[in-house]
């Protein structure tokens, strides 16, 4: 008999009455409890996290931070109300701690009461970190704690960029306000830089004018020089003429009874001495005019320089915002420039005075002059006329007397304003060199005002200036300047899609090993009847192959129709389960076969080093180093990984590796089936009488 009427001949009798056929069909839905149901238990677990009561206690009392009012804890509990996350209870902090530890609340989130406050230290002196105290209790639920944790740092991220967003933007907000005072501080160099510039101008000017007037001030001094040497030689010559005036007067006026006899014995002498008086008269009215010459441009100049010296202090000193700092100095030669010109003025005036000055002088010279001419004319006949002589000879020695005194007092006079005109020469001068200076440092201090104005518009246009739109997206980069660019390739919608690859070849495994507990891994009438090995070995594996398919069928709609799991190469999944199936099949009738009742412990142990080392829930290089040795050598290995290909999508290539694996390791169990199956067929004392019968 062929294999496949065989394999009918062992399904038909599942239909011979009722309790087989109730055993037919929990064999056809076991893989339901193990797939379906398992699933459906935790199809999206975090899709329901709102279902878990958690204790929230808000302790916040609020803070103040830059004149605002900080309420941190509020935010977070209202942030937290409006999300998906738990389901939230505000409760206070003995309550939270009594029911974490009685299992009433999961877990608890805590808002200390300085928890603003900590916060908005940030701008204080001393900043502190706000602490957020999440409590939980793993005797409650240890993955509730786990996902707590993901949960909770994403709160406290949020928290954090909140704190840091205001921080920041104080920072830009004073970067603006530094800025707008830099713009003024550049403005008002740009002032000084003009008034500097101003100043430098008068500097200079004052330094040319001083120049000229030093320059002034020495023809003055020159002048007055050459005066005070005329003074002197008119006032010697005057004095020696009244000196003989005089000696000539008291002569004639002591000797007045006996003059006829001396007269007619001296008239040479008298002669020649009035010839000398009208000589000295002459040459001192030949000085007198060069006095009368200079005097007046001398006052005038004079006057000039006090004038000039008396404007500039006023321009620099009295009337000037900033005193410049050379007062002292212009002070000093502006009181030497007027006693200058007050000598001079006065020289001026005796030369120019018509009642008592050189004018008088003058006259009397020329009347000296002509009155001793006239006597060394009439020397000769003195003798005759000694009444006449006498008169004139008194009146000469009385005009020489006030020739005398005048150029004493002129002399004087000029000798003191040659001192004043040299002293005002000499502060000039050093006034001059002040003025010099003064303009080189005002140079110097308007191209510093330039540097100055210019570094500062320079650093205002690099402070930034920004305003709330630019604020806002700035503290929003930098509170949090690194963004998570997560890209999903063929994400799992949910939880159960991502484990649907593993719990489904563990509902074909045990499916096929229930399968062999009903139906016998070797066809007993084959046996009986000597047929060839091989189809012994088909017989009996058909049958749970077939049974396979219809389990994997009825699997995959319950969980495609009913569950909800969409698969991206649906057809491709369930053709490459019917492979796997019909694996698993071939393994579990090896293991029947060639070991008998110890056979079904291999197979529940080969089922569990797979599900230990397939890699299902967490990556199998977490496992220790044992699974991750057999890893590769196991069939559900593959499977997984192909699963995952077929369902969520990606490269095919694991799915062809695994069905050449699946193909390799059905032929070989096939083939090691078919060499238990010819052993079988010699009975012995073993299976007549087995050691262990289950």
């Amino acid at each position: 008999m062929r294999s496949p009427k065989l394999a009918a001949l062992e399904l038909r009798r599942f239909g011979r009455g009722r309790l087989p056929r109730a055993a037919l069909a929990a064999l056809l839905l076991l893989p339901l409890l193990y797939g379906a149901l398992y699933l459906y238990s935790f199809w999206d677990p975090y899709g329901r996290l709102d279902r878990i009561p958690v204790a929230l206690v808000n302790d916040d009392a609020g803070a103040t931070a830059a004149g605002r009012k900080l309420n941190a804890g509020d935010d977070i509990t209202k942030g937290l109300h409006e999300s998906d996350t738990f389901e939230w209870h505000e409760v206070s902090a003995a309550e939270a701690r009594r029911g974490v530890e009685d299992g009433t609340y999961y877990l608890s989130l805590t808002m200390p009461e300085d928890f603003s406050r900590r916060i908005a230290s940030s701008s204080g002196d001393s900043p502190e970190t706000g602490a957020l105290q999440v409590r939980t209790n793993d005797a409650n639920n240890y993955i509730v704690g786990q996902i707590s944790r993901t949960v909770f740092s994403e709160v406290r991220t949020a928290a954090s960029t909140k704190a840091s967003r205001s921080f920041l933007d104080r920072i830009f907000i004073s970067f603006s306000d530094i800025h707008g005072e830099t713009v003024k501080a550049a403005k008002g160099a740009d002032r000084l830089k003009g008034g500097i510039g101003k100043a430098k101008k008068g500097s200079k000017a004052l330094a040319d004018g001083l120049k000229d007037a030093e320059a002034g001030s020495g023809k003055l001094s020159s002048g007055l020089r050459k005066l005070n040497k005329g003074a002197g030689d008119l006032e010697d010559g005057s004095r020696r003429v009244a000196d003989g005036t005089q000696t000539l007067a008291d002569k004639v006026n002591g000797v007045a009874a006996g003059v006829r006899p001396f007269l007619k014995d001296n008239e040479k002498t008298i002669g020649d001495t009035a010839r000398l008086v009208a000589d000295s008269a002459s040459a001192v009215r030949h000085n007198l005019d060069t006095l009368v010459r200079t005097a007046p441009a001398a006052a005038r100049g004079a006057r000039t320089a006090s004038d000039t010296l008396d404007r500039i202090h006023r321009a620099r000193c009295e009337t000037a915002v900033v005193p410049d700092p050379a007062c002292p100095e212009l002070k000093k030669a502006k009181q030497a420039a007027a006693d200058v010109a007050t000598v001079a003025d006065d020289v001026n005036t005796l030369v120019s005075d018509q009642d008592g000055g050189l004018d008088t002088l003058d006259k009397n010279l020329a009347t000296l002059e002509k009155q001793a001419r006239s006597l060394a004319r009439r020397s000769p006949h003195l003798s005759e006329d000694l009444d006449d002589a006498v008169t004139r000879i008194n009146a000469l020695n009385s005009g020489a007397g006030k020739v005398a005194k005048g150029a004493k007092t002129l002399h004087t006079g000029l000798g003191t304003a040659k001192s004043g005109a040299a002293d005002l020469d000499t502060g000039i001068g050093k006034l001059r060199t002040g003025a010099v200076d003064l303009d080189g440092g005002m140079y110097k201090l308007a191209d510093g005002s330039g540097k100055l104005a210019g570094g500062l518009h320079d650093g205002a246009g690099r402070i930034p200036d920004y305003d709330e739109n630019d604020r806002d997206q700035r503290t929003q980069v930098m509170s949090d300047p690194v963004q998570l660019a997560s890209r999903d390739l063929h994400k799992a919608p949910n939880y159960g899609t991502g484990f649907a690859p593993y719990f489904i070849p563990l509902s074909l495994w045990v499916g096929a090993m229930v399968a062999y507990m009903l139906i016998p891994p070797l066809n007993r009438r084959a046996l009986a009847a000597g047929a060839p090995a091989w189809r012994i070995t088909l017989a009996g594996w058909l049958p749970v192959a077939a049974l396979g398919v219809l389990q994997t069928a009825a699997l995959m709609a319950v969980l495609h129709w009913l569950v909800g799991l969409d698969m991206v190469r649906a057809a491709g999944t369930v053709g490459f389960l019917f492979l796997v199936t019909a694996c698993f099949a071939a393994i579990v009738q090896w293991l029947n076969a060639r070991f008998g009742a110890a056979g079904r412990i291999l197979v529940l142990a080969l089922l569990m080093l797979q599900l230990t080392s397939a890699g299902g829930t967490y990556p199998v290089q977490t496992s220790p180093g044992f699974f991750n040795a057999i890893h590769p050598f196991l069939p559900m290995s593959h499977v997984v990984d192909a699963l995952r290909r077929l369902i969520t999508g990606g490269g095919l290539g694991p799915v062809w590796q695994a069905c050449a694996v699946l193909v390799a390791f059905t032929a070989g169990a096939l083939a090691l089936t078919a060499v238990s199956a010819r052993r079988k067929q010699v009975w012995t004392l073993d299976r007549l009488h087995p050691e262990l019968t289950l």
